[in-house]
């Protein structure tokens, strides 16, 4: 008789205990923090694709004879740092980390802009229809790079309402959910420009 009153109580003390999780926004801090992790990995996806497509630019360029060497060179290492950071799920509540990588991806972004505007002065490389492809593959992924960026800055957004509102705040104290840190404006103006592609320059 005392234990089936026991686990009558023990129910009731769950019952209890989820209506008040879920009145809490212990439920919708879950489901945040999925989409935030999932808004980040495409992100990385993005990030991923545009450094495979570096060594390709880089060994067409390389064929061109008196091409800058300091240009190119800028590139590759960026793409090297950029390549370099181990990124986790925790680097998304780490701002400083998460700082240090915005870093090196702008500076990719910086490096590959300056490489695409001195291969204007280079009639060969503008005429080789490899490269030309390989431009075209760049700008795109630039592009998808900016989409996924503003997804993952629109679940943050979400995540971090949530975080700081009450009574959900309090939740997010007991759990250790933590604001995130998401894109700078100075960052987002560096790298939300995809670098320029003028095919009618001649």
């Amino acid at each position: 008789m005392k234990s089936r009153l026991f686990s009558r109580g023990l129910a009731g003390l769950f019952t209890v205990v989820a209506l008040l999780l879920s009145g809490c926004g212990y439920n919708d801090f879950q489901r945040l923090d999925e989409q935030t992790k999932s808004a980040w990995s495409e992100v990385l996806n993005q990030y991923q694709r545009r450094a495979d497509l570096v060594p390709n630019i880089v060994a067409t360029v390389k064929g061109e004879a008196n091409f800058e060497q300091e240009t190119l060179t800028k590139v590759v290492e960026a793409r090297a740092r950029a390549t370099s950071m181990q990124v986790t799920p925790e680097t998304l509540n780490n701002p400083e980390a998460f700082a240090k990588f915005q870093a090196a991806q702008g500076e990719l972004s910086s490096a590959l802009s300056r490489l695409l505007m001195v291969t204007e002065n280079y009639p060969n490389l503008k005429a080789n229809q490899g490269f030309q492809d390989l431009r075209v593959q760049l700008e795109g992924t630039e592009n998808r790079i900016t989409v996924a960026r503003n997804r993952y800055i629109q679940a943050v957004q979400a995540y971090n309402v949530l975080a700081r509102s009450f009574p959900n705040n309090l939740t997010a104290m007991v759990f250790g959910y933590t604001v995130k840190p998401t894109f700078s404006v100075q960052n987002e103006a560096q790298i939300s420009t995809p670098p320029t592609v003028d095919f009618n320059k001649k």
